[in-house]
């Protein structure tokens, strides 16, 4: 079977946290080898490299998934002798991903032009809170600000309650992937003309992007889209249900699944009762059928109710929380968990590799690795230095 897709490119990661680190994850996920740049580590400094390496409830498990599949070495990026070595990694390379404040990079004489002189075909993928124009580029931004001005932040949660966080760092994961989206166009254009490029995604628009049509709604209708909490406005019925055992979603607001959840109500009077049998009155009473719903999906466990709604083909689900999806059937015939061999946690499960590639899937082949613990290997197999070349630069702080 074929390696992953991206077999065959190298890709250099510098940055840290969440907005960079997840791109180098999802290339290096479908085989692209990712060299993952980090300040040479202090032994006595239990927070050395990057801070992701202490995130995670409970235990510090979160690097072990952001940084599967990477190597990792060790390089000082404000020594000149430590930006020389980068740009000598460059050279070699197709992608160099960082996700510092705009202006860093060019301050250490690492920006794309000076990396596209030492390598035209350089593909340079930068992530950051606003880009790398405007008048805001310069600011900091994390994920938070741009969840909040890219607009999810105010539709998310109760209209009872203040704007909320979706319980995930989305607008660092969703800037990452169209960072990686970006990064395939480019690829595309290099393989046609030979040129590299700046791929610049922002989390703000990262954000924005999926923010479907709240700005022409405002613009042509004069309607602001607010918090609406677990429904869709005059979309019905489509919520979450209560159940002897708890709850779950069922969406069942085209009139032909409306209709079939009514049979499976023992009510189908309700899918011709002018109340309720077109798109737009049960929209205009959404409420009043909900709590009509609700009152008879009390009577049933979840799984009983699940089993009825796909006997009579309503889309339903349970809400599921980490547990259930171990569980499940279906995220076990996908393979959608994987349980990765790591030397210091004995039951580490994650996500697997997605998207599914039928001749080119990628793989989980090791967890995130312990901070340069490729240093040597890659300076001896990419650069050509000796065991005494490499022993000088870590004595002096370079690596």
């Amino acid at each position: 079977m074929a390696q992953g897709a991206l077999d065959g490119l190298r890709l250099i990661e510098a940055g840290q946290l969440i907005a960079g680190p997840f791109c180098g994850q999802l290339m290096a996920d479908h085989g692209c080898e990712v060299i993952k740049v980090e300040p040479p580590a202090d032994p006595s400094d239990p927070g050395a490299g990057d801070p992701m390496r202490q995130w995670g409830r409970g235990k510090p498990v979160w690097y072990p998934v952001i940084g599967r599949n990477k190597k990792t070495i060790t390089l000082n990026l404000r020594d000149p002798r430590g930006q020389e070595l980068l740009r000598r990694l460059v050279r070699k390379s197709d992608f160099m991903l960082e996700n510092f404040r705009p202006g860093t990079m060019e301050k250490w004489g690492l920006g794309y032009e000076a990396l596209a002189a030492e390598n035209p075909g350089l593909i340079m993928i930068r992530v950051s809170g606003f880009g790398q124009t405007g008048p805001y580029a310069p600011r900091a931004g994390y994920g938070s600000i741009g969840e909040a001005m890219g607009g999810i932040r105010n539709l998310a949660g109760d209209p009872s309650s203040p704007p909320s966080r979706v319980g995930i760092s989305i607008g660092d994961s969703l800037a990452a992937t169209f960072a990686c989206l970006g990064a395939m166009m480019a690829l595309h254009h290099r393989h046609r003309t030979g040129e590299g490029q700046v791929v610049d995604s922002a989390i703000y628009e990262a954000v924005l992007a999926m923010m479907e049509s709240t700005v022409p709604e405002y613009t042509e209708g004069g309607y602001t889209r607010e918090r609406t909490g677990s429904i869709l406005p005059e979309i019905a019925p489509s919520n979450v249900y209560p159940c002897t055992d708890g709850e779950i979603l069922i969406a069942a607001n085209q009139d032909s699944v409306f209709a079939r959840l009514c049979e499976a109500m023992e009510r189908p009077d309700l899918a011709t009762d002018p109340r309720y049998a077109t798109h737009h009155a049960r929209g205009a009473r959404q409420a009043e059928l909900d709590a009509l719903i609700a009152d008879w999906t009390r009577g049933f466990s979840a799984a009983d109710l699940l089993a009825l709604m796909d006997a009579h083909g309503v889309p339903a689900g349970k809400i599921y929380k980490a547990p259930d999806m171990l569980d499940d059937p279906h995220f076990k015939a996908r393979e959608a968990l994987v349980k990765v061999a790591h030397p210091q946690f004995r039951n580490l499960w994650m996500q697997n590799v997605f998207p599914k590639l039928s001749a080119t899937p990628g793989k989980v082949n090791w967890p995130g690795q312990p901070i340069g613990a490729h240093t040597d290997s890659v300076y001896h197999e990419l650069l050509g230095l000796s065991d005494d070349d490499i022993a000088g630069l870590r004595q002096e702080g370079v690596i």
